[in-house]
């Protein structure tokens, strides 16, 4: 969960690296000047604030910047913080036309920053961390929830294989692996007993979601994680591919669907916002538009949000164990974690709901 390249809103502020995250930045300006024929002068570094995963700076030289990413320090669970997937996704599907930033160079040397790190396109937009959209009129508000509808299901009509995706992760049985993975990471990390996980798990073991399509997910697709055009009503950019794979596209927009489930105190959600008033979409309305953008005769179904929001509370209660070993990679880490709490006991009123 990552502030890429932001320039204005909440996602946009970056300040002084935090001592956790600091870099050789001599090492750092040499190896640039090195492999990169427009990187000359000298290095102004700054990180964003704003994101909970992969530490993210932004990188300025005289006649250059770009934004750097790199897994954090300290020991790290398998196969997580994967920079090397994040570039490689990125590069493929920049190849289509969807919007993500230009992947520019992967870098596996630790000797540079201490980790692997890659280095891709600054871009300038508008990002925001709060669903809501302050400050945006209504009818602006419902383009930018169209077009973030829209993007997501551009995403899921690409076929991995064509795109040399194909063996970016594993096809089939997509939600039981997930639960599985997130279920196993939960116990092994977890900073408290959150009772309804246990429920929960033993609901969605019995509910499983069916199908096996398998196309490009991106895992963490959300508000935050976009940047919409500095004027324009459509999204520009979709960042953090941290945990992107092969998998089942309503598993995405179970995630997306969360933020109705959630109030803007929690995590940023919509619950209790009213649409008139505010111009966005209500749930159902927001699935439409994926599902025609999508060409899907399908729909969502509350057993995906309530797969999302538990697999949504193993990872939040993850950051609060990377803030409490010191190494997370934004300040509110463990407020953040805090919010397991909440998407645990808001995903157990939803499959009571329906149970």
């Amino acid at each position: 969960m990552t502030a890429e390249a932001f320039s204005q809103g909440d996602g946009a502020k970056a300040g002084a690296v935090r001592p956790a995250h600091r870099l050789d930045e001599a090492r750092l300006a040499d190896w640039l000047r090195a492999n990169l024929p427009d990187a000359g002068g000298g290095l102004r570094l700054e990180q964003f604030g704003y994101g909970q995963s992969n530490p993210t700076y932004a990188v300025r030289l005289n006649n250059a910047e770009y934004v750097l990413r790199k897994q954090p320090p300290g020991e790290l669970l398998p196969s997580a913080h994967a920079v090397d997937r994040e570039f490689r996704v990125q590069k493929a599907l920049h190849g289509t036309g969807f919007p993500v930033p230009e992947p520019i160079v992967y870098c596996d040397d630790r000797s540079v920053v201490g980790t692997p790190f890659y280095l891709m396109q600054r871009m300038h937009g508008r990002v925001f961390t709060d669903s809501g959209l302050p400050g945006v009129p209504p009818a602006e508000r419902a383009a930018m929830y169209r077009s973030v509808a829209q993007t997501l299901a551009q995403l899921h009509r690409v076929d991995p294989a064509a795109v040399g995706l194909a063996d970016f992760g594993r096809p089939g049985n997509y939600f039981e692996r997930q639960f599985a993975r997130w279920w196993k990471n939960f116990q092994q990390t977890k900073t408290r007993d959150i009772p309804e996980m246990p429920l929960l798990a033993e609901w969605l073991q019995a509910r499983m979601p069916s199908g096996d399509e398998t196309r490009v997910v991106h895992g963490d697709y959300r508000i935050g994680n976009v940047m919409f055009h500095p004027a324009e009503p459509r999204v520009i950019a979709v960042f953090d591919w941290e945990i992107s794979t092969l998998g089942h596209p309503l598993a995405d927009l179970g995630y997306l669907c969360i933020l109705y489930h959630t109030t803007p105190g929690e995590y940023w959600g919509v619950l209790g916002l009213d649409p008139a008033e505010t111009g966005i979409p209500g749930e159902d309305e927001l699935i439409d538009i994926y599902t025609a953008a999508a060409g899907r005769s399908d729909r969502l179904q509350p057993v995906h949000v309530v797969h999302a929001m538990f697999r949504f509370a193993a990872i939040l209660d993850g950051v609060r164990a990377r803030g409490l070993a010191g190494n997370a990679a934004a300040d509110d880490a463990e407020e953040v974690g805090r919010l397991a709490l909440v998407l645990a006991r808001r995903g157990w009123e939803l499959a009571q709901r329906y149970s």
